[in-house]
């Protein structure tokens, strides 16, 4: 059988193009070309200074040189994490690389790292810091590497729905609570330290199930933020009819809901989305079909319902990776999640036909803001003894989300 070749590319934006630097401060604050380029990003988010014009300057060769030179002089005392959704030029210089969770817990058990330099997002950088030891200092190379998905349930807006709900469910009676909060990991710190303080807990792609049938045990529904796709998705495999599942629109009167409505929702679903991987289609998968018979479509839960009911396989970054690493010679893979990562398995997999189900190149906005000049920047400062772009997280906060994570580690 002839192989055909993967799909042509294109991409979403011109300015994929221009390097990260172009969108630093003082510039408006914005999350920069890709899959989040139009969301709307919050006043109060990080902003990035303009990185200083010697590093701006550099050639790939130079980059390298001086990072690697940190690397060997600051030895077991750094520890650099690469996202999977990283670009290639950063993963190279990770010493572990992984999905968010997990890599805060390998830090988290790398206690002879001084420096823990988080190439991902903020709300990564602030889950290492919770679960950190207290030595350790954890550094984002770009400050503007958020999350949108993240900021699209302000801490605020949680509060006050959390206000309304209890005013109209009521509180706890005896052992059961009207509504039990869980937080996807992709959220700010102050949200997981909001579940903790509230009786509820932390999920991941990975364990969302497990835990919300903790959750479940424990209350008659369940509040879940910041993605109402993940938690769409996992609720229905569980047997919840969309009947039972209602979505909170933080700038509407209870959510745009009616109190009956409310009232007889099993889950309650934030109205917030991962912007990557909205763009997945049940249409390219239907294209993929026609161009590929016998493609295996696999998506990530992140997907809207009907691209994961569409697809054969779903699941977090991890079961991906680790589904077609353990498929054939010869197998084909048509994959709805990040690019950058469907690219790394292109590379570490040339056995296999691997593909993006969406044809324009349009990456997570935010984990493009990482790059060797920013990472390069902070290493030569922790060599001059200085340390930038520090993310701390408040003891109170670090206290509540940390009981939150721990309540979902117990599940396991």
């Amino acid at each position: 059988m002839t192989t055909l070749p993967a799909p042509p590319l294109t991409n979403c934006s011109p300015q994929l193009t221009l390097d990260p630097w172009h969108f630093d401060a003082p510039l408006p604050p914005h999350y920069g070309p890709g899959a989040s380029q139009t969301d709307t990003i919050p006043l109060n988010a990080p902003t990035q200074p303009q990185l200083p014009a010697e590093y701006r300057a550099l050639d790939q060769t130079e980059l390298d040189r001086r990072i690697r030179r940190a690397k060997a002089e600051l030895g077991e005392r750094l520890l650099i994490l690469g996202h999977h959704y990283q670009r290639d030029e950063i993963i190279k210089y990770a010493d572990l690389r992984g999905d968010s969770f997990k890599l805060s817990e390998l830090a988290a058990a790398r206690p002879e790292a001084d420096y823990i330099v988080f190439c991902g997002v903020h709300f990564m950088a602030e889950s290492a810091d919770v679960l950190a030891q207290p030595h350790q200092q954890v550094i984002l190379p770009n400050m503007a590497a958020g999350c949108s998905m993240a900021d699209m349930a302000h801490e605020d807006d949680v509060l006050d729905a959390w206000d309304a709900l209890t005013a109209l469910l009521g509180t706890a009676s005896g052992a059961t609570q009207p509504v039990i909060p869980i937080t996807y990991m992709n959220s700010a710190a102050a949200l997981k330290s909001f579940c903790g303080e509230h009786g509820g807990s932390v999920c991941t792609s990975s364990n969302a199930e497990h835990v919300l049938r903790w959750a479940f045990e424990r209350g008659e529904r369940v509040l879940f933020f910041p993605d109402q796709h993940l938690g769409r998705n996992t609720a229905w495999a569980m047997g919840i009819p969309l009947e039972q599942m209602v979505v909170w629109d933080p700038r509407r009167p209870l959510g745009g809901n009616t109190p009956d409505q409310l009232r007889q929702a099993r889950i309650i679903l934030w109205k917030g989305h991962c912007s990557v991987h909205k763009r997945f289609t049940v249409q390219q998968i239907e294209q993929a079909r026609r161009d590929y018979p016998g493609i295996n479509v696999i998506v990530h839960p992140e997907c809207e319902l009907p691209v994961v009911q569409a697809a054969d396989i779903y699941g977090s970054t991890e079961l991906i990776l680790a589904r077609i690493a353990a498929s054939a010679p010869g197998s084909q893979w048509a994959v709805g999640t990040e690019i950058s990562m469907v690219r790394r398995l292109q590379q570490e997999h040339p056995d296999k036909l691997i593909f993006c189900l969406d044809p324009v190149v349009c990456p997570c906005s935010t984990m493009y803001r990482i790059h060797p000049a920013y990472l390069a920047w902070a290493l030569d400062n922790l060599l001059a003894g200085q340390v930038v772009n520090r993310i701390t997280v408040d003891a109170t906060t670090k206290h509540w989300a940390r009981v939150a994570l721990e309540r979902m580690l117990a599940l396991h």
